[in-house]
């Protein structure tokens, strides 16, 4: 399991707060990882694949609002 820490940017992210893994990004195969999964960064600021365990978390300073 991956212990990664992939930082982002607020553009970074879906208008949701989402991003999905794997992503290029995090500089992964598409085509040799686990399935698409989508996950809520904006919410608390990071995330953490069930799959991999590769963190997505904003860059300090970075922060996501809700486009609605």
């Amino acid at each position: 399991m991956s212990t990664s820490t992939v930082p982002l940017k607020a553009s970074d992210l879906n208008a949701q707060g989402g991003i999905h893994c794997p992503s290029p990004l995090a500089d992964m195969k598409l085509w040799n990882s686990h399935p698409k999964v989508y996950l809520d960064v904006g919410r608390e600021g990071q995330a953490r694949c069930p799959y991999c365990g590769t963190v997505y978390r904003l860059k300090d300073g970075e922060h996501f609002s809700a486009h609605h």
